[in-house]
């Protein structure tokens, strides 16, 4: 049977994604996602967070140890592949991210549900920082996305940069309308209504 329920993890999904298209060591795990652009969907940013990944899929059975290789003048190096328990688990890990929307905490939605600690004027500032970055972000994404179509990579490999860019074109303008609103008075507050309000919607004993 599977085991899943404390390894799901994106980047658990990526490393036993590519141990299913065959052995290898950490370093050429990290190098492919990284030269596949895929280290924009799942953080490989220090290598150790891809060692911690595999001790826990070890501990699962769902990777093994190949071999150990030592070359001369180099570090050994550990050659992991998938079990066939691993496998499964993959294929399960993937429908279930695909099927079922998950509960997750960003951090942009927590600091909108406290954005009254902020005057209104403060936050609109932060808030035109934030659609400055966007739009860069934006652009270097689109100019990645048109390196990979040069190069004639499928449209199949590229799928979750067009869902992150639609996700982040959207964003775009929500907050650019939000800042409108800021900017408008359209959206205003101050300590005095927030008392008011908070006291109106008190819970009752």
């Amino acid at each position: 049977m599977a085991k899943r329920s404390n390894q799901m993890s994106p980047l658990a999904m990526a490393v036993l994604a590519l141990l299913s298209e065959g052995a290898m060591h950490v370093y050429r795990m990290q190098t492919l996602i990284k030269r596949r652009g895929k280290d924009s969907v799942v953080n490989v940013t220090q290598r150790n967070s891809l060692y911690q990944t595999i001790g826990r899929l070890l501990r699962a059975d769902l990777v093994r140890i190949r071999q150990t290789l030592q070359d001369e003048g180099r570090p050994e190096r550990v050659v992991y592949e998938i079990t066939d328990d691993g496998q499964n688990t993959l294929t399960l890990w993937l429908k279930d991210m695909l099927a079922a929307p998950a509960n997750e905490y960003p951090e942009f939605p927590a600091a909108l549900a406290h954005l009254p600690v902020l005057s209104r004027h403060d936050a609109l500032r932060q808030l035109e920082q934030r659609i400055a970055a966007l739009d860069r972000r934006l652009s270097d994404d689109r100019a990645q996305m048109r390196g990979f179509l040069a190069l004639k990579l499928p449209r199949l490999f590229l799928i979750e940069d067009e869902y992150r860019q639609t996700v982040m074109k959207a964003e775009l303008g929500w907050v650019k309308g939000l800042a409108e609103d800021l900017r408008n008075g359209v959206l205003d507050w101050n300590p005095k209504w927030l008392k008011k309000v908070a006291a109106e919607f008190e819970p009752q004993p």
